[in-house]
């Protein structure tokens, strides 16, 4: 008898994720969260979306190079 595995969604899902993105653990003052939360929530975007566009603005004007002042 030939034992059937169930597909898993989850550990799909989490495989694809490790391969497809870079994961960054931010910290920040009390509060902040909220302020960015609200405004994300201000433009109908996730609060991944709205920091990822910051991220892209800020490459889009200044380049990719880092000026170290």
């Amino acid at each position: 008898m030939v034992k059937e595995t169930k597909f898993n969604q989850i550990l799909y899902q989490n495989d694809y994720n490790k391969k497809k993105y870079d994961r960054i653990n931010l910290t920040m003052p009390k509060g902040k969260k909220a302020r960015i939360k609200g405004a994300a929530e201000a433009l109908g975007v996730s609060v991944n979306h709205f920091l990822n566009n910051l991220i892209d603005d800020y490459f889009d004007e200044c380049g990719d190079s880092i000026r170290q002042k």
